[in-house]
């Protein structure tokens, strides 16, 4: 989503910029509405998937994936859909057949927009000030919104991006949108190298010795794990480097996501190291 007056950025409790307006949680899904700012919406997705999978993996006493596929998108003008697309996700669960009243749906922000939720990270106030300057006023004029289209159907124009991500947006807008030059930033192997290195105070030479010492081993695990996570280059790529057998990585690999999938400070540190090459 993209407002075109913008807005300010809002870097709490977050390593991107931009705001979450929605969530909602479905059995084998969720919907987001993100409104982005100057960090691409991949770097963001990256970064929730990465800490919710870290989150639950911890929970669950588990390691690898939890998301399976790429995600699919729709850039929204706010301006025009925004409060509509807020009504249709929180809808959701009534279209589904879960419930009677979206109110009724835990796994939903709406119970955030009426005042009775508490998601640290959720934006309401931007939605909410379209309804009304007082927060009480307009959580009631919100929920009035909300009820009126309880009995609406699925709209096929909010469901684009299944099959391939899309502008939806008026032409001024979708004109705007395409003719804006966007620069995303490519995150190579030799930055992770290099961050990691820094960060240790080893030479880079050291990790390509043929020595067996066991903190350089987990170092390159480290960066075959980076490298994996930034999509920076694939684990074959990461052993050549290091003239390495890939077996012998993708092991280390395994026991340093597991390490630091156990632990609260590792689990940090490796947080640390997905904000600051993103930002570098």
């Amino acid at each position: 989503m993209r407002n075109r007056k913008g807005g300010k950025k809002n870097r709490k409790r977050r390593n991107w910029e931009g705001q979450l307006h929605i969530i909602w949680n479905f059995t084998l899904h969720l919907h987001l509405v993100i409104q982005v700012s100057e960090t691409p919406l991949s770097k963001i997705i990256q970064n929730i998937s990465f800490r919710y999978t870290r989150y639950i993996n911890k929970r669950k006493k588990r390691i690898g994936h939890l998301f399976q596929g790429r995600y699919k998108a729709v850039l929204v003008d706010a301006d025009s859909y925004l409060l509509e697309l807020v009504r249709y996700i929180h809808h959701n669960p009534v279209r589904a057949g879960m419930v009677t009243d979206p109110a009724e749906h835990q796994w939903s922000s709406h119970q955030d927009y009426l005042g009775k939720g508490n998601i640290p990270f959720l934006t309401t106030d931007f939605v909410l000030s379209q309804f009304g300057e007082k927060k009480v006023a307009a959580r009631k004029a919100y929920h009035d919104f909300i009820l009126k289209g309880i009995t609406e159907g699925r709209r096929a124009d909010f469901h684009q991006g299944e099959t391939d991500s899309r502008i939806l947006g008026d032409d001024g807008f979708t004109d705007t949108v395409l003719n804006r030059k966007v620069t995303h930033k490519e995150i190579k192997l030799a930055a992770i190298i290099a961050y990691v290195c820094e960060q240790h105070n080893v030479d880079e030479k050291e990790l390509r010795h043929p020595s067996r010492r066991r903190d350089y081993a987990e170092l390159r695990g480290v960066i075959g794990l980076l490298a994996v996570q930034l999509k920076a280059a694939p684990l074959a790529e990461v052993a050549k480097h290091f003239n390495r057998d890939i077996s012998t990585l993708s092991r280390i690999v395994h026991n340093v996501e597991k390490k630091f999938g156990k632990s609260k400070e590792h689990g940090t540190l490796l947080e640390q190291y997905h904000a600051n090459i993103l930002s570098e």
